[in-house]
């Protein structure tokens, strides 16, 4: 956190209230001496007739005039300075009960302003830092109550029909196979939203690590559709590449971001109207690279399209869709974040468009 440049600006004003106080209660004591000796002059008072008692009164009383008129002097010179000071200590008893909210003006340009300013930065650090475990404790919750239910109903199913394979309820072979085809399809729904949800919460840890390589961006993705065409050709989807024919490195995690891609395909041929085509497009600009990935549908799923991205979300409010998890696109999108990139999604004239933008490395 930058703060003032100061160069010891108080202690200068301080040393310059000190000099012209002492210089000031001085002018008043000479002052004071000097009515005094025209007093006696005036009225021939003989010096050496006075008691001396009266002498040491007399003393006492010009030191305490001293001592009094630079006080005085000094604390009307520092008054604005012993205010600023009173006004930084009541603010930092607020924050000190709870109160990060709370900030000190910033005024001058000497030592108090900086101890305000860091002061004030501290306290907008504590607020973030607050709100971030809480925003952590809510998402923890939600979390915990998706996954609850998520993983309750392939469970259910599971105990339902093995209680029935366990107690013989079946009438024929055909059906205990069937029951039994049904268990192992449980079985490995159950396994992938818990695989799903261990790699979103590693994703989401602030200590994990990337496996970053340098890598032809043109030639994975040439790999990535080929392995996917026979899938969309499958489901009677055309492709079309509008891909520059050029060595594009980027460092990546080939692994994580693989997954990404194969992401966003899966998510066009769920989407897409049948029959109808796929354009997988890049764009190469001076620092970034844009992927997108268009597929035709009648509507769009959501309202919101980035929507897509949060955690648990699906298109079907009544969440009855059992082909995904929720967090796929989540976990795409993080991801991405920890490439620096962005990811972002919208529905345009018939067309649902997915964009990944990643920052280029040029070889030096």
């Amino acid at each position: 956190m930058k703060g003032f440049r100061v160069k010891s600006k108080l202690t200068h004003k301080l040393l310059w209230a000190i000099s012209i106080s002492l210089v000031g209660s001085l002018l008043i004591l000479t002052i004071i001496i000097r009515a005094v000796g025209n007093a006696i002059d005036y009225t021939n008072i003989d010096l050496s007739e006075i008691n001396q008692f009266y002498f040491y009164v007399f003393f006492f009383i010009m030191f305490a005039i001293v001592i009094t008129s630079f006080i005085s002097i000094f604390l009307l010179l520092a008054r604005a300075k012993l205010n600023y000071l009173k006004h930084i200590t009541e603010s930092i008893n607020d924050i000190a009960k709870g109160d990060l909210s709370s900030r000190i003006d910033i005024k001058g340009r000497d030592e108090l302003t900086q101890l305000a300013y860091n002061i004030n930065g501290m306290s907008k650090d504590l607020e973030h830092k607050f709100e971030h475990e809480r925003q952590l404790e809510r998402v923890k919750n939600e979390l915990i109550t998706n996954v609850s239910h998520d993983l309750r109903t392939p469970l259910t199913s599971l105990i339902g029909y093995l209680g029935l394979l366990k107690k013989g309820q079946y009438q024929s072979q055909a059906q205990y196979q069937d029951y039994l085809e049904i268990t192992y399809s449980k079985s490995l729904r159950l396994k992938y939203l818990i695989d799903e949800l261990f790699e979103y919460t590693r994703l989401s840890s602030p200590d994990v690590h990337l496996n970053l390589n340098e890598v032809d961006l043109y030639a994975l993705l040439q790999q990535i559709i080929g392995e996917y065409t026979p899938l969309f050709e499958k489901e009677d989807l055309k492709v079309i590449k509008i891909i520059p024919i050029e060595s594009i490195s980027l460092f990546m995690d080939i692994e994580k971001m693989v997954r990404v891609f194969e992401n966003l395909f899966m998510n066009a041929i769920k989407y897409s109207i049948k029959p109808s085509e796929i354009r997988i497009t890049l764009e190469v600009r001076q620092y970034s690279v844009i992927l997108t990935v268009q597929n035709k549908a009648h509507k769009p799923p959501v309202a919101h399209m980035n929507q897509l991205f949060d955690r648990f979300f699906r298109a079907d409010s009544s969440r009855s869709d059992k082909s995904g998890s929720g967090l796929g696109l989540a976990i795409a999108k993080r991801i991405v974040e920890l490439h620096n990139g962005s990811i972002n999604a919208e529905y345009e004239e018939g067309w649902i468009h997915f964009s990944v933008e990643l920052p280029v490395t040029y070889a030096e």
